[in-house]
């Protein structure tokens, strides 16, 4: 880590940890309705290891994510902060800032991130609905009522989905144009196909080869779950239940550690709150930190098993 000052002007990479003067930077534009958590500062502040780099938007010194910790670095009468350098627009910084702040720290709002959700709606139109949700905290379902609610703020053509590939809005009708093509003109080629329904030819070697297997002609979305086995809800132990039942599951090391940790959590309320009252003080801070860990650890696990169950769809 560099030790010196960054001069005014200096651009440094984004991955380079910096040194900056706290004096020069500004905390304004936060997606938190509400400000800052004096009790989150006072707690960084007390903490005696070295706070991790917040990110500043290089152009304004804007702090992107870290206000907390600046404010903590203040109250501890520190004059300079570990930094990196955000060198993309300040509409792109507004996003990383809410982006950041879903994923780690003290999370936002529901209603912050609704705000920050419609907020980049209106200015990154071209992202899908799963990728402005990803970002900002909410569901893709949300995203797209949001869509629908303002006016002049649709856009059509191409969306950029999370892996920064450009896809028709209407993928799903398209694919379904170049399914029935197939069906009922097997000569065609896969570029004539592609160059009527729209898409490429890769898209339309795809959609064959899940007609050959009996598939519909587009994978279910990414995050969407598959349904029930029953007509209800099913519970945890339940869920438990049937997947030590599935000898793919308890007859490998994988399998059988994911039972163990998924039994891990299957405590009651009641079990739960004896524990955090027996929690101590001056710990607090440190258990909510690794329970708010390892509840964004589960939501990644969760979407990502979503994700390879979509692919295999």
């Amino acid at each position: 880590m560099s030790d010196r000052l960054e001069p005014d002007g200096a651009v440094g990479p984004e991955e380079e940890v910096v040194r900056l003067l706290v004096a020069r930077l500004v905390l304004e534009g936060s997606p938190r309705s509400a400000g800052e958590d004096e009790q989150h500062i006072r707690t960084l502040a007390a903490a005696e290891e070295e706070l991790p780099p917040i990110i500043v938007h290089q152009a304004t010194m804007r702090v992107i994510d870290g206000a907390h910790r600046v404010r903590a670095a203040r109250l501890r009468g520190e004059q300079v902060i570990s930094a990196r350098y955000f060198r993309g627009s300040a509409l792109d910084a507004f996003v990383l800032g809410v982006r950041a702040n879903v994923g780690h720290g003290l999370p936002l709002l529901l209603k912050d991130r609704l705000a920050a959700a419609e907020r980049i709606v209106g200015t990154h139109p071209q992202w899908s609905d799963r990728m402005i949700a990803t970002s900002s905290g909410v569901s893709a379902r949300t995203v797209g009522e949001m869509r629908r609610r303002m006016s002049g703020k649709e856009y059509s053509g191409t969306r950029v989905g999370r892996d920064g590939r450009a896809r028709p809005v209407d993928a799903a009708r398209r694919r379904s144009l170049a399914s029935d093509l197939l069906t009922e003109n097997p000569g065609l080629s896969l570029r004539q196909v592609a160059e009527v329904a729209g898409l490429s030819p890769e898209t339309v070697r795809a959609v064959r080869n899940r007609l050959l297997y009996g598939k519909q002609p587009a994978p279910r979305p990414a995050g969407t779950a598959p349904r029930a086995p029953t007509g209800g809800p099913v519970g945890q132990e339940e869920l438990l239940r049937r997947l030590a039942a599935d000898p793919a599951v308890r007859q490998s090391d994988a399998g059988r550690f994911l039972l163990r940790a998924l039994r891990a959590q299957t405590m009651g309320g009641a079990e739960w709150q004896r524990i955090v009252d027996r929690v101590p003080p001056h710990c607090a801070a440190l258990v909510e930190q690794a329970a708010r860990e390892s509840a964004r650890l589960w939501t990644d696990v969760a979407v990502r098993v979503a994700r390879k169950s979509a692919t295999a769809d």
